[in-house]
């Protein structure tokens, strides 16, 4: 199954996808877009495009594991997304992956506009990862 990973954010919110066999995470893209209702239609209409199962959304829970104002908006715009579609919307802990991606662009000297660009894509990706990880690893428990 097709899953898309979103790293929600105020002005630009970042979008992965993986492929049927769910091995495979890559990038495809950022939305732009700071009016709330807007972006929920575009990530809709991104996951209807994309043909996708199901929907994960970063959870930026504190490090303690708290929830404070991003997560509350995380589940807020998880919960538009569900309802503006027919494909289930699952919330996934994203914590320390804005700071993985930041790494990652450091390795590659990737700096400027173009790492604030490609950011929350490179982070949407990360979620995406360790979801499809834990799925893997729960399935290989059910199967042992």
């Amino acid at each position: 199954m097709k899953i898309m990973a979103v790293d929600y954010g105020d002005a630009r919110t970042g979008l992965a996808v993986c492929d049927r066999t769910e091995f495979l995470a890559s990038p495809i893209g950022t939305v732009e877009e700071k009016d709330f209702n807007r972006l929920v239609e575009k990530v809709a209409y991104m996951a209807v495009q994309y043909e996708v199962g199901e929907i994960v959304v970063g959870l930026p829970l504190n490090m303690n594991g708290s929830k404070g104002p991003r997560a509350s908006l995380a589940e807020s715009f998880a919960k538009a997304l569900n309802e503006a579609t027919d494909i289930p919307v699952n919330m996934w802990d994203e914590r320390s992956t804005t700071v993985q991606a930041a790494g990652y662009l450091n390795e590659t000297n990737t700096r400027g506009k173009k790492r604030k660009k490609v950011i929350d894509t490179v982070s949407a990706t990360i979620i995406l990862e360790a979801y499809l990880e834990f799925r893997r690893k729960k399935k290989e428990r059910e199967n042992s």
